[in-house]
């Protein structure tokens, strides 16, 4: 049974392992030049800026620094732990993973739970096969024609139906032991009597899957609206905890790098109809509010997240209570932003009447998490009284303090400041913070369970969102472009550049630029190609770079084709472009002197005076 994956077997299997085959497998790559190259599947662009080097058995994205080895490559793009990435490399490499020993009792957890997933898979196949074989499929078939749902979307998420009935499944199996199972899954139910039956009769079933794609629970929807209640889901077993849990999230995280956020929806149905029109990047939550671990869970797949709700009353409390659950969170480079849509509405009615593109520009305007929040406190206290804006003051710090330190909890303050009229340190110092009182959660269906099993602690690899950086200089296509290519191709050339002359050279933003990547590339602990561009990125200069680096990395390659030492040859070709910088230099520094005195340029000292002079008598001389 399983435990620890010996290190020799780790070590032995990443020699084996080629991570151009690992990748290629999933998506398109090709090669130009040494490289393989993508669009990246970790955010979305238009052009290639993905390369795996086969010789280092690494990947990197140029465009949103993305980096790592074949392991690192499966855990972010299918969501897997570090053991279940090796486990996938080793099943390619047609190999058993050897476990170290473990004890008794947790080889019975793990067994206990293989065999839950397994009878819950046995569920979900049941339940397709009597949508299309039943004697009522025709009628449920109907229904969820009317609901919109093609036949595409159905297989796409496994929706299937739960006959009307008292023990379909336990004639189904026919086992006293898969009985028990089944109660244990929650899909059977016991009642005072000791009576065992079917918990979903009559629904239109949908599977929720984990994030490995197992399913784990259902919810059911009900067909007439004389049923009740609306959904029910599965119980807290010992697979599945719904305050962990997302609907839709395995089948929307695939689709996640077309999108810059995930939309937090109420319903299944929600989702479904979402990603029927192509916002696929859509989750709901099993019947409660979210949670903190949802929020974590969320955070790994994305930097933006949009909570979606009603316009109405409950959907208002709804959003305070996520609200509550965020705010400790949200790190600097996350956002978290709520959209409210008309009262009578929800997210499947609005898109089918405004479909994507109306749909996603509602997403767009969503309204930001710190002015949703100062917008329910002053619904609790009146800014235009003096006692009115000391409420705020207290209210506000209470919320305000569940944030964890950093610049959006400055910027929360820096709002309440110019609210109140008070600086950050006078509110600080002189209001207490004010316990924040959520709106109260709604009551659970009556069928719900009273009591839950201890939540099951998983493996799961994290995945940290990168915020997008930018710099305010612009590359213009030519010499000094080359130059920089030059230089993000091989970093240790720096080392070889003459900072002296290069300190000569012109103060405009190419030069400058220039001179910036020369300095810091110098400075870099590490001069290797992947580890030197991340320095560069990390002192805000990756808008500027990503174009140069993803569209000469190729051109380089074809300029070093032909030479045995290519690095040799990088260093020529990287002196005769600085030379040639450093030698019209003057001219350059000439060219801008003139301007300014031309146009009596207020701003002109006398040294650049006698600058100008001194270079005008070295032109006069040539």
């Amino acid at each position: 049974m399983a435990g620890l994956i010996p290190n020799d077997f780790i070590e032995q299997l990443l020699d084996r392992t080629d991570i151009v085959e690992v990748i290629g497998n999933r998506i398109d790559l090709k090669k130009k030049g040494k490289d393989h190259w993508a669009c990246c599947p970790f955010h979305k662009e238009n052009s290639p800026s993905f390369s795996v080097n086969s010789s280092k058995q690494f990947y990197y994205c140029f465009g949103c620094g993305a980096s790592g080895t074949a392991v690192k490559f499966l855990q972010e793009y299918e969501s897997l732990s570090f053991v279940e990435a090796i486990e996938e490399l080793a099943r390619m490499a047609g190999q058993d993973v050897p476990r170290e020993e473990v004890s008794k009792e947790s080889q019975q957890r793990q067994q206990q739970r293989r065999t839950l997933h397994d009878l819950m898979s046995s569920c979900a196949d049941y339940f397709i096969h009597q949508l299309y074989q039943h004697p009522d499929a025709a009628a449920v078939q109907q229904y969820a024609l009317t609901r919109g749902l093609t036949e595409d979307t159905i297989r796409t998420f496994g929706i299937g139906f739960a006959p009307a009935g008292w023990d379909n499944l336990i004639q189904h199996f026919r086992n006293d032991k898969t009985t028990q199972e089944l109660l244990t899954t929650g899909m059977l139910t016991q009642n005072n009597q000791g009576r065992v039956y079917d918990r979903f009769r009559n629904r239109l079933m949908f599977p929720i899957r984990d994030i490995k794609g197992r399913v784990i629970a259902f919810g059911g929807r009900v067909m007439t609206p004389d049923e009740k209640p609306k959904y029910l889901n599965s119980p807290e077993t010992p697979i599945f905890h719904k305050g962990a849990e997302l609907y839709g999230l395995y089948e929307a995280r695939k689709a996640l790098k077309d999108f810059e956020n995930i939309i937090i929806v109420e319903g299944y149905m929600d989702v479904v109809a979402l990603a029927q029109h192509k916002v696929r990047n859509a989750v709901a939550t099993l019947g409660t509010a979210t949670s903190s671990t949802h929020i974590q869970k969320l955070f790994k797949h994305t930097a933006e997240l949009v909570f979606c709700f009603d316009g109405d009353k409950a959907g208002r409390r709804a959003a305070e209570r996520a609200l509550a659950n965020c705010l400790p969170e949200i790190k600097d480079g996350y956002q978290v932003r709520f959209l409210f849509l008309p009262e009578g509405e929800d997210p499947d009615t609005m898109v089918q009447k405004e479909g994507f593109d109306g749909f996603m520009h509602r997403v767009k305007q969503a309204q930001s998490c710190s002015d949703f929040l100062f917008q329910h406190l002053q619904s609790q206290a009146d800014i235009s009284r003096l006692d009115g804006r000391a409420k705020l003051a207290s209210l506000a710090r209470g919320w305000i303090e569940k944030a964890p330190d950093g610049i959006f909890k400055q910027l929360l303050y820096r709002q309440l400041s110019d609210l109140i009229g008070l600086t950050t340190e006078q509110i600080i110092d002189n209001y207490k913070a004010e316990a924040p009182e959520p709106a109260p959660a709604e009551p659970a269906p009556a069928d719900e369970p009273r009591h839950f099993a201890p939540p099951y602690q998983g493996d799961e690899a994290p995945r940290v969102a990168q915020p997008k950086k930018s710099s305010k200089l612009d590359v213009r296509i030519g010499v000094v472009h080359r130059a920089l290519a030059w230089l993000i191709r091989y970093p240790e050339l720096a080392l070889s550049i003459d900072m002296g002359a290069v300190g000569h050279l012109p103060g405009d933003d190419e030069h400058q630029l220039l001179k910036t990547v020369i300095k810091l590339l110098r400075e870099a602990p590490k001069k290797d190609i992947y580890f030197a561009f991340d320095y560069l990125c990390q002192h805000n200069l990756r808008e500027a770079l990503s174009p140069i680096s993803t569209s000469d990395y190729l051109w380089l390659e074809a300029s070093n084709e032909n030479h045995s030492d290519e690095k040799e040859f990088a260093k020529q070709e990287l002196e005769k472009i600085i030379n040639a910088l450093t030698h019209r230099a003057p001219d350059d520094e000439y060219e801008q002197l003139k301007q300014r005195v031309l146009t009596l340029d207020p701003t002109l000292t006398d040294s650049d005076k006698q600058r100008y002079r001194d270079l005008l008598k070295q032109k006069k001389r040539r």
